[in-house]
C-alpha cells in the first residue's frame, strides 16, 4: 500500500507550463522502487483517462499517444516524489489530475493501479 498526495496544480495560460509533483509514502519496508506509479486526468463531464507510467523496476515510461511531446514523467526516488512535466499547456488538458500506484505498468491503464491520491486541479485559461 502507498499513500499518495499530489500537488502542483493551478491555473496557467495556454502555452504555458507545469510541474506536478506525486509524493509517495509507501509502508515500511517497501521502497518507490518496488511500485509503477500512473498519472491520470479527468476533464469535466469526461471520463478519466491515463497519461503516463513510470515503472519502479527499471524507470521505463509509457505516454498517452494525446501527450506525447508535451509531458515527461520522472523519479526521484530518494524523495519518493514522482514528477510530470507539462508543457505548452492548451484547454483541454483542464483537468484534475490524479496519480496512483500499483505493481506494474499496463501502457497508460489503470488496470493494475491499487492506490489513489485525490488529485491536484489544473485550469488552463487565459
Amino acid at each position: 500500500q502507498v499513500d499518495l498526495v499530489e500537488s502542483g496544480g493551478g491555473l496557467v495560460q495556454p502555452g504555458g507550463s507545469l510541474r506536478l509533483s506525486c509524493s509517495a509514502s509507501p509502508l515500511t519496508g517497501f521502497t518507490l522502487e518496488q511500485f509503477a506509479i500512473g498519472w491520470f486526468r479527468q476533464a469535466p463531464g469526461k471520463e478519466r483517462e491515463g497519461v503516463s507510467c513510470i515503472a519502479g523496476s527499471d524507470g521505463s515510461t509509457t505516454y498517452a499517444d494525446s501527450v506525447k511531446g508535451r509531458f515527461t514523467i520522472s523519479s526521484d526516488n530518494a524523495k519518493n516524489t514522482v514528477y510530470m512535466q507539462i508543457n505548452n499547456l492548451n484547454a483541454e488538458d483542464t483537468a484534475i489530475y490524479y496519480c496512483a500506484a500499483g505493481p506494474v505498468c499496463y501502457g497508460v491503464s489503470d488496470h493494475y493501479m491499487n492506490d489513489w491520491g485525490r488529485g491536484t486541479q489544473v485550469t488552463v485559461s487565459s
